[in-house]
Parts: C-alpha cells; sequence; structure tokens
C-alpha cells in the first residue's frame, strides 16, 4: 500500500493537512535539539521529511529506516537534491527488528509510525534498546479532537479526506485506512501509560492543533 501511493505521499499529507504537517515535525526537533543530539535514527521514515527537519534542526547525522522500498527511494531523491546525502543514509528495514546495536543512537523519532506497528509494544520496545540511557524517543501521531470541535474533525477525517486520497493517489485502501487506524490507536495518557509500562523512565506529551497530532517524549 504505501510503495502504491509513494510517489503522492508528500503531496497529499501537505494538501490533506493544509502544511500544519510541518509545523508539527518542526515542533518535534525544536523538542528534539535540547538534547544535542549527535546521531538520530527515525524509524519509518517514509520519504525522509522527518529525517531531513531533524538534521536541518539538530545538525546530528541522521539514519533513516523504512519497510518500504519506494517511500525511501522518493526519499533517497529529496535527500540528494538538497546535498544531504553525507548526513542522511537511508535503509530499508522492519521497526519490530531493528538491525542496530542497543544503547547506539543520541535520539530516536517516529512520525506517524508507531500507528501501523503490527505489535505496538515489541516496536516501542525496540525503540527503547536503541536509544542510549536518559535519552529519549520522539513520536509524533495522530490523536482525536475532543470537545464541540470532534465532530467536524471525524467528519472530514472519514468521509472528505479519503476520497481525495483515493483521487490523487489512485489507491483507495490507504486513506480510507488512515481514519480507521488513527480511531482505534491509544492517544495522550493511555499513550503514556503503554510507554511507562515498556520501561521508559519519564513520559511527556504536548497536544497539537487542538489534538489532532500529540507528540510524545519518552526517555529511557
Amino acid at each position: 500500500m504505501f510503495d502504491n501511493i509513494a510517489p503522492k505521499y508528500d503531496l497529499l499529507n501537505h494538501v490533506l493537512s493544509m502544511k500544519i504537517d510541518v509545523l508539527w515535525r518542526n515542533t518535534l526537533v525544536k523538542w528534539m535539539n535540547k538534547d544535542a543530539p549527535k546521531i538520530v535514527l527515525d524509524v519509518a521514515t517514509g520519504t525522509g521529511d522527518l529525517a531531513i527537519a531533524v538534521q536541518k534542526g539538530t545538525a546530528a547525522k541522521v539514519v533513516g529506516l523504512d519497510l518500504s522500498q519506494q517511500m525511501l527511494n522518493v526519499g533517497i531523491d529529496k535527500i540528494q537534491k538538497l546535498n544531504l546525502d553525507g548526513e542522511i543514509s537511508m535503509e530499508k528495514g522492519d521497526a519490530e527488528n531493528l538491525p542496530y546495536e542497543s544503547n547506539k543512537f543520541d535520539a530516536v523519532s517516529v512520525a506517524f509510525g508507531v500507528r501501523n506497528f503490527e505489535n505496538l509494544e515489541k516496536g516501542l520496545a525496540e525503540l527503547k534498546r536503541v536509544v542510549k540511557e536518559n535519552k529519549s524517543v520522539y513520536i509524533l501521531e495522530f490523536s482525536k479532537v475532543e470537545g464541540f470541535l470532534g465532530p467536524f474533525y471525524m467528519f472530514y477525517f472519514k468521509n472528505v479526506l479519503p476520497r481525495i486520497g483515493k483521487l490523487i493517489s489512485k489507491d483507495s485502501r490507504a486513506y480510507t485506512y488512515l481514519p480507521d487506524s488513527v480511531n482505534a490507536f491509544p492517544f495522550g495518557e493511555k499513550m503514556k501509560q503503554i510507554l511507562l509500562n515498556t520501561g521508559f523512565k519519564t513520559v511527556e506529551y504536548k497536544k497539537q492543533s487542538l489534538g489532532i497530532a500529540t507528540i510524545y517524549k519518552a526517555t529511557k
């Protein structure tokens, strides 16, 4: 599915979010930059938007990892055009079986990826394993808008967004899957508790754009 939508993925992200996704990534990077990381792993990197933002915002070396080769190919082209191929490497791999030694990275990031883990707890445990002691994993993920705006947001998410996604990407599965997966995914305090249960010492989170997305910082 992700291989199929790779050529239109960036366009769809920016159109469907009205480029608010760029703001969310930059907020994550500013939070991460306080740790002054030297080497960062970006899991479920996709076409590399967060990997690029992390490198530009922190000057760290970044490894981007994803299961979809077509997504990686788009990302590799973007990185080469930005002359960042010496700073960012893109590798194919499975988030639930990371091919890296324990305690290797100064920070780990995931944007809109943990929702797609087949086994959430196993994936989170792998993120924790490869980050250094007292360092943090940063997760940007969709959550749910609560309060009186909630129904309007869900109408857009379940009815308008999939139609635009299908029209541009020609793949009806991807943007029908999106609202269904978000609806089923834990967020806020529930996600915080899952991270603590995984063994992280502390977990903080910040809601973004009235709760459309949330950034979690889980410290090992």
